[in-house]
């Protein structure tokens, strides 16, 4: 039987310093393991970190990102998965699990490279007009989005954009299957065509390739999202805190190398540049005030 009360006690005995020491490890793509190897602290330890920390990047993020400084977005979808591929999920495990295909929907503006929103679900139209809605909540001006050829995206972005959108779809052009590479690598891509949908979308500006080059990022830094390991996520509640803290990290403690500073900085959703120590302090407070209010 889970006891929310241990819980509590055995994340509390772990120092600033070796918070910090454990969530820099997890933010430069190191797995529990290795993080377990490196730091001391037990595994059991360091999940339960991963979800508090994670659940603190969440509500942080979801708090500030509003009305941010951002005129061309780029929408798109990473494939991950829980406990399980898709194909080996059977009655039993779902009884027991969440387990499956869990598509991560991410947009990012290409001028200051943050990433305001993001949600984990099924790649399918109810996926579509969730993400979407939270994205257009959180924009009070009108802005040029560009997605992928996936026609989910249309009637989500109609439902919550209506006509106040400059929005178009990059749909690529792809060829068959090379045989003996169909596990691995998708099929080649001859050639794209753009597709102006509403309003008026600048044609220069119709392109996923930072959104893309985005997803490598989170492949490479979000061990869980590493393709042919055993780094998986085991349960939703861990995927979902690993991606917060993943973005967390992007957003306000990873200089942006060609911005030369961090995409919150760049979009003026802060002043200046995040250490780990700074958002162990930030989670901290945050338990406190929870601990005085309970």
């Amino acid at each position: 039987m889970h006891d929310p009360l241990k819980h509590n006690r055995t994340v509390n005995r772990l120092t600033s310093e070796q918070r910090a020491r454990v969530i820099n490890c997890l933010i430069e793509g190191n797995s529990g393991g290795s993080t377990v190897r490196l730091t001391g602290v037990a595994k059991k330890t360091v999940m339960r970190l991963v979800v508090e920390v994670g659940a603190f990047c969440s509500d942080y993020q979801d708090r500030v990102f509003r009305n941010p400084k951002c005129r061309r977005l780029q929408v798109d979808e990473c494939w991950s998965f829980v406990y399980c591929k898709q194909k080996n999920v059977t009655p039993e495990i779902l009884e027991r699990h969440v387990a499956g295909n869990a598509w991560l929907w991410v947009a990012i503006d290409a001028d200051t490279k943050l990433v305001p929103s993001w949600y984990i679900g099924q790649r399918d139209a109810t996926a579509a007009c969730e993400f979407i809605a939270d994205l257009s909540a959180r924009l009070s001006h009108r802005v040029q989005l560009t997605s992928d050829g996936h026609k989910v995206y249309l009637g989500a972005v109609l439902d919550s954009f209506g006509e106040h959108i400059d929005y178009a779809q990059l749909v690529k052009l792809y060829g068959a299957d090379v045989e003996g590479q169909k596990r691995y690598s998708p099929a080649q891509c001859l050639g794209t065509r753009t597709e102006p949908i509403l309003g008026t979308p600048d044609p220069k500006h119709i392109s996923t390739s930072y959104l893309e080059r985005q997803n490598l990022s989170v492949r490479m830094t979000v061990r869980r999202f590493t393709r042919l390991t055993n780094a998986f996520s085991k349960k939703i509640e861990n995927h979902a805190a690993a991606v917060a803290l993943g973005y967390f990290a992007y957003n306000f403690i990873k200089i942006h190398r060609t911005l030369r500073m961090t995409p919150a900085m760049a979009a003026g959703v802060t002043d200046r540049l995040w250490e780990v120590e700074d958002l162990v302090a930030a989670w901290e407070a945050s338990e406190r005030r929870e601990e005085r209010a309970a």
